[in-house]
């Protein structure tokens, strides 16, 4: 007989790991990227760029000191690639009994994304006194990060070549998703009874 998380075994009616699917606190994880401002002939008809997703699951309180840490590291090089390391590590006892971590056991999700021009229907498209008088087209937005400012007891003379790095690779690969998110058509939806 196996037993799930709370300790019950499988012959309790459930179906198998029910229970561990119901553990932790449920939540919602979204996240939204801008990548541009779409203006076309109506104002009925603009729109953004964008790329969106939307997780759904159950989060649980991470207490392993290893994964904790590892959760940490993961974190710190998201912010600024290859971070973590480049700091006092690893974090004191104060710093660790202070910060919680979640793990976040996805159910379910959600994406959707928008790129491409502006695609006005109607008659606008055919009126030339409309069309010669009306810019359309797409003004891409990509966020930037500018000249690093030392702190107050910063005492290098000089930004560290992988945060250096990282601001210009981040710059550029902004602007050009921005761009490609501008001058890529969209895809038409397949349905679903396409294979």
């Amino acid at each position: 007989m196996s037993r799930s998380a709370n300790g019950s075994g499988s012959g309790s009616g459930a179906p198998p790991g029910a229970a561990e699917e119901e553990e932790g606190l449920p939540v919602c994880v979204a996240a939204s990227h801008l990548d541009g401002l779409v203006l076309a002939l109506t104002p009925n008809s603009h729109s953004y760029n964008y790329r969106s997703a939307v997780l759904f699951g159950r989060a649980a309180l991470v207490t392993d000191a290893d994964e904790k840490l590892y959760a940490m590291e993961l974190i710190t090089n998201g912010v600024a690639r290859d971070r973590y390391r480049h700091t006092r590590v690893p974090p004191n006892a104060a710093e660790m009994q202070s910060t919680s971590v979640l793990r976040v056991r996805v159910s379910a999700g959600s994406a959707k994304v928008r790129s491409g021009m502006p695609n006005d229907h109607g008659p606008d498209r055919d009126d030339d006194a409309v069309l010669d008088r009306v810019w359309t087209g797409v003004v891409p937005v990509h966020y930037t990060m500018g000249e690093p400012l030392p702190g107050p007891y910063n005492r290098l003379r000089q930004v560290p070549g992988y945060l250096e790095e990282f601001r210009a690779d981040f710059n550029r690969d902004a602007k050009d998703a921005a761009v490609e998110a501008a001058t890529k058509p969209m895809q038409p939806k397949k349905a679903m009874h396409d294979d």
